[in-house]
């Protein structure tokens, strides 16, 4: 079965432009991946963020929003600089005990040479040979406050490279978070699915399974921006309680969580899947906008296994168009993806 094409997407993406355009944003990657956040990703308070900075937003002041708000795009700049500053430390750590060595051959050579002065006129007087050594006093004196300064700005060189290493490791870490939950983003997701895809086989089997929000704009809509991102925020914490310590869970899209469960087979990752579908029913109602009556958060669920699936990509695609045929049947909103002319089970 075709999955009907994706408006949404489309709508989202002349939303974004006909923006940029009108506040004259330079189309560059990570202005894209803000204003997509800012307007589709279920982050009002970057959107207002956005809307305080004006017609004409400098370039600056949107990449201090990308890294306030931990975007991967923006981290992933910050941890380029940080490593570009990093490398000119070093060199310059470089040129320092260079420099340091310079200066100790220069004190050993005039060592030797007073020595072999000393050594060539030994009838010379108490004051010639007096003369000599308060030169190399002298050479020695300045040897040592040079020795002095290097150390200190050899200090200070590497306290700046900690300070740097502890920058980066911050901005990757963050590059593997979603904003909004703090789980794991759809690049450490992707960074799973490399691992496990590698190893998978019937034997060693692995299950991925997808949870989808339907219909997220509407609800926002509906109960305001605010309410929804505190929903995600509370569905995140209550499906990170309903699985075990060692599985995986990611917020891969503003609407999408995904799990990455190992050592199950399909049937095993349905059951899971029906439970998740139980929990956050059970723990997350709403009124309708059109009757009184509470209902639960309205879910699509999709999984997929590993070894049926050609490569890491593969699988999550699969896993997305069993989410798809889940989504357009109401009736049936867990499905998972069996190869071969049926499609679904």
């Amino acid at each position: 079965m075709q999955a009907p094409p994706n408006t949404g997407s489309a709508e989202e993406l002349q939303k974004i432009t006909v923006f940029m355009l009108r506040h004259q944003i330079a189309g560059v990657p990570r202005n894209f991946e803000l204003v997509h956040e800012a307007f589709c990703g279920g982050n009002p308070e970057l959107a207002r963020d956005i809307a305080e900075l004006g017609a004409r937003p400098t370039q600056a002041a949107l990449d201090n929003l990308g890294l306030k708000h931990r975007l991967p795009g923006h981290c992933g700049m910050t941890a380029e600089r940080l490593q570009t500053e990093a490398l000119k430390t070093l060199t310059r750590l470089t040129e320092q005990l260079a420099l340091g060595l310079t200066q100790k051959r220069a004190f050993t050579n005039s060592v030797e040479g007073v020595i072999r002065s000393i050594r060539e006129d030994l009838g010379g007087g108490l004051e010639q040979v007096l003369a000599e050594l308060d030169l190399i006093s002298a050479i020695g004196l300045d040897m040592v406050r040079a020795e002095t300064q290097l150390t200190s700005d050899v200090t200070a060189s590497l306290e700046s490279l900690k300070s740097a290493d502890r920058a980066i490791r911050a901005a990757q870490a963050a590059m593997t978070k979603d904003r909004l939950t703090g789980l794991p983003n759809r690049i450490s997701l992707f960074r799973t699915l490399d691992e496990l895809h590698a190893d998978a086989s019937p034997s060693h089997p692995a299950a991925l399974v997808l949870i989808e929000i339907l219909d997220l704009p509407g609800l926002q809509h509906q109960f305001g921006e605010e309410a929804v991102s505190k929903l995600i925020k509370g569905l995140a914490g209550i499906f990170r309680k309903a699985i075990k310590k060692n599985d995986v869970i990611a917020r891969i899209e503003a609407d999408t969580f995904a799990f990455v469960f190992e050592g199950i087979n399909a049937d095993e990752a349905h059951i899971i899947a029906e439970r998740l579908f139980t929990t956050a029913e059970n723990n997350l109602v709403f009124a309708s906008e059109t009757s009184q009556e509470v209902g639960g958060l309205p879910l699509a669920i999709g999984h997929a296994m590993a070894h049926e699936a050609a490569d890491p990509a593969s699988w999550l695609g699969i896993a997305k168009t069993a989410t798809i045929l889940a989504r357009q049947n109401p009736r049936q909103p867990i499905i998972g993806y069996k190869p071969g002319h049926k499609q679904v089970a």
